[in-house]
């Protein structure tokens, strides 16, 4: 089977796993308060080019979002604004929600958030009876494997600064986003448009983890006791720092996400260069191709893939993903087969 399915399901890079290797049986302190956290954290600070930020490693993307979000939404009535595709909203199991607090999910034509669907939000909430909107959330790729132009995210930003709004930004394919031909956003810009966001690890070459970076001061104080009261302060956090050491030597952070769209890129071109359409432009790593749905049925027999829930009378949308550890051989032969 050719695997196109998603972005972690490979173990990790083999720099990563021979760091863990080398590193496994020395002793270190726990809860991520070891010499190779407090590295990575530095390598992550340099990268952003922000100095006072916390940097704080968390074992996965939905225990992440539960974490930060639990930052930006001290208060019971605050609520947090979500293109309705944003993964808070569709592929969390309402966690969130489960908190107490409500998202409110807005529709989007493309699955990315602009200021006039926070402005929307904001007229129908105006008054002690509905909750209060305190922070929106984006995700750069999106889940629709779309990015934010730098004028995109500064107009989110110029509009939350408006309305007194936190912006907390999933970076869990960030380093793809940030290798897309389209893309001007770097990441040194981050610290000026977002309050938090997070460097992924689990779908970019890491066997797991995420690094939260905390920029506005209103939001650092008890960060560690959040992440301990949802379980997301790991004992052997060390494991998480070796690990993201690893990923930001020489810039193969960056790289293995370079890969991942190059692949995908190829996987686009050879899908329309036959003539089929898509229901989102490629992006970044993922490609949301139209098939015939006896092709599609066909492909299944063959590749790894999900469908997407777009469907027309003969129709059927598939979602291929590629990664950092995709092969030329994988993308060829999936081109072959159609």
């Amino acid at each position: 089977m050719i695997f196109l399915k998603n972005d972690y399901s490979l173990g990790c890079h083999p720099a990563v796993l021979q760091a863990l290797v080398d590193s496994n049986m020395e002793l270190h302190d726990g809860y991520c308060e070891d010499d190779y956290c407090r590295k990575a954290a530095d390598r992550i600070r340099q990268l952003v080019k922000c100095p006072e930020a916390d940097v704080h490693f968390i074992p996965g993307g939905t225990l992440m979002n539960l974490t930060a979000l639990a930052a930006l939404l001290l208060r019971p009535h605050w609520s947090v604004i979500s293109a309705d595709s944003g993964h808070i909203c569709v592929h969390e199991t309402g966690a969130i929600e489960a908190t107490g607090h409500k998202i409110n999910h807005v529709k989007t034509v493309d699955g990315k958030l602009r200021p006039e669907d926070i402005e929307e939000v904001l007229i129908f909430h105006e008054d002690e009876h509905y909750v209060l909107p305190k922070a929106i959330y984006i995700s750069d790729s999106t889940e629709t494997g779309l990015i934010y132009t730098k004028e995109e995210l500064m107009a989110l930003r110029a509009c939350c600064n408006k309305h007194g709004l936190y912006i907390y930004l999933d970076g869990a394919r960030l380093p793809m986003a940030l290798s897309s031909k389209k893309n001007d956003v770097k990441f040194t810009d981050l610290p000026e448009i977002c309050d938090a966001f997070y460097l992924g690890g689990t779908k970019c070459g890491a066997m797991f983890g995420e690094a939260l970076v905390v920029v506005n001061d209103e939001l650092k104080e008890d960060m560690r006791f959040l992440i301990k009261q949802r379980g997301g302060l790991l004992a052997k956090g060390r494991l998480m720092g070796v690990q993201f050491d690893a990923l930001l030597e020489g810039g193969r952070y960056l790289d293995l996400g370079d890969h991942a769209v190059r692949m995908a890129t190829q996987l686009a071109e050879g899908i329309k260069a036959k003539g089929y359409e898509f229901y989102v432009p490629q992006e970044a790593n993922m490609v949301f191709a139209m098939f015939p749905k006896e092709q599609a049925e066909f492909l299944a027999t063959k590749v790894m893939f999900e469908t997407y829930p777009v469907v027309t009378e003969t129709h059927q949308c598939i979602r291929l993903v590629t990664s950092w550890g995709t092969t030329q051989e994988e993308v060829d032969a999936f081109l072959a087969l159609i």
